[in-house]
């Protein structure tokens, strides 16, 4: 194995899930939106069914990507970015991370106050985290839709400075996440 400071691409693994998670992510947020002014009928109730088995699929690839994360140091960021540079492009990770857990198990026990049990592509049922409570499911409500979108503008902010720091790195700074290194 290379020395991982000296690795100038994520892993093969990292990248995957890295776009996979990305693709799943502007999913779900899409018909999020897209179905919340949707009348009840068995077209919208199906969408809310997608939406949550994506949601879960985002947790648990968060959860796999964090695990290999911990174990797989990420290349470096340029020496000659500023430091401040670099704390923000950390703290927008973890908070992406944050995120990434937060977001799905908030809308999980929205979906118990309002009274809808979850189940993972409807094979596996997942325990209901709280009793159902209308009020709370409206509180819960804001606050799930409230993350969705604070999601989508960290998401927004990495792709706008993935491509600024792309276009003022001469060797490419979007190689990292698309071009595997043997």
């Amino acid at each position: 194995m290379t020395n991982p400071s000296a690795r100038t691409t994520y892993t093969k693994t990292a990248i995957v899930l890295h776009w996979l998670m990305a693709l799943l992510i502007v999913s779900t947020l899409v018909l999020g939106w897209y179905m919340a002014d949707l009348k009840i009928s068995p077209a919208r109730v199906k969408l809310f069914n997608y939406h949550k088995w994506i949601g879960i699929t985002i947790f648990l690839l968060a959860a796999a990507r964090l695990l290999w994360r911990l174990f797989h140091r990420p290349p470096s960021l340029p020496a000659s970015m500023p430091r401040w540079q670099h704390a923000a492009a950390h703290g927008a990770h973890w908070l992406l991370y944050a995120l990434f857990f937060v977001t799905p198990i908030l809308g999980w026990v929205y979906s118990s106050a309002a009274g809808y049990s979850v189940s993972y592509l409807g094979l596996v049922p997942l325990p209901d985290l709280v009793q159902q409570d209308d009020k709370l499911a409206g509180i819960l409500e804001t606050c799930h839709a409230f993350l969705a979108y604070s999601l989508a503008v960290v998401v927004m902010l990495h792709i706008v400075a993935a491509i600024k720091h792309s276009l003022e790195e001469p060797r490419g700074y979007l190689r990292r996440m698309t071009r595997f290194e043997s």
